[in-house]
């Protein structure tokens, strides 16, 4: 059974004025997504500024997470590392959390071979007993998890259960898929290729655009997978032009702008990313302004 179909959020984390993490605002965006029709709740992900966390605060977002949401929808948390024995360590104490699952990003620098990747990321799995997602997103990490890695891993590592791809190769995402022969779950994790990746068998998005459409990002999966394919490419289309406006400053620059712009404020970001250069914001709030949603 799949951890979740449809749309996940890839949540920001929201800071206050001196840079602490506002956990009550946390719970507020967690309501707003669910009441969206929000499918999953992915946290401390590369969108909720992980890298900039101290483990302390990583552990309680992941807490406070799952806590809110009270099985309401699948919690999965980021716990990925460049250092294999971190990543043990978070994913235990998530797990310890009541976490659904786990969404565990290649290491980073280190830039591990593919025998290195299998190494890495069974060592994870090993230590814990709920479900992992592997995340490859070679433009980030430097790092690319192959077909045949990952299929390799699915089948020799019981709770290695799906992949969160967000490569812009989409032969490579086809070959996976066929390799697999249905032996992974596909998660795109680019907003620009859902219906691309559905198509090849996805079941659905862990995406940074739902922080501000959740319910057009749910929609869309949803009209896919019920055979509404005209209605969903549809809901793919109108979204491309905001979708590319998040990602035209490093995520989740343009992310935490665009919270701000519909009136619901999330702090600013850590240092080494700063605030979004006018020109892009001002792009990013036509883009929102085009598909209705509010702009204050």
């Amino acid at each position: 059974m799949s951890i979740f179909t449809g749309s996940g959020v890839a949540i920001v984390t929201p800071f206050t004025a001196d840079l602490e993490v506002d956990y009550a605002k946390l719970r507020e965006l967690i309501d707003f997504q669910i009441e969206n029709g929000t499918d999953s709740i992915i946290i401390c992900g590369t969108t909720g500024e992980a890298s900039t966390l101290t483990h302390e605060e990583h552990l309680d977002c992941i807490r406070v997470c799952v806590e809110h949401v009270n099985k309401r929808v699948p919690v999965i948390a980021g716990t990925g590392s460049n250092c294999t024995k971190t990543a043990i360590y978070l994913s235990q104490e998530a797990e310890k959390s009541g976490v659904d699952a786990l969404l565990v990003v290649t290491p980073y620098y280190n830039k591990a071979t593919q025998n290195g990747l299998k190494g890495h990321f069974t060592a994870i799995a090993n230590s814990v007993n709920i479900p992992i997602i592997l995340y490859n997103v070679p433009s980030r990490t430097g790092c690319n998890i192959l077909p045949e890695t990952a299929v390799s891993l699915a089948k020799e590592v019981s709770n290695i259960v799906a992949i969160k791809e967000t490569t812009e190769n989409m032969s490579q995402v086809a070959k996976l898929m066929k390799l697999a022969d249905g032996c992974i779950d596909l998660y795109s994790g680019n907003d620009d290729q859902v219906i691309p990746l559905l198509s090849l068998g996805g079941k659905g998005v862990i995406s940074v655009v739902a922080n501000v459409a959740p319910k057009l990002t749910h929609d869309m999966v949803v009209k896919y997978l019920e055979g509404d394919t005209s209605g969903a490419l549809k809901i793919q289309l109108d979204l491309l032009d905001l979708a590319d406006a998040m990602f035209c400053e490093v995520n989740p620059i343009p992310v935490k702008k665009a919270l701000e712009l519909t009136g619901f404020p999330v702090g600013k970001l850590r240092m080494p990313l700063t605030e979004m250069e006018p020109a892009n914001a001002e792009r990013l709030a036509k883009a929102m302004r085009e598909i209705g949603i509010l702009v204050k």
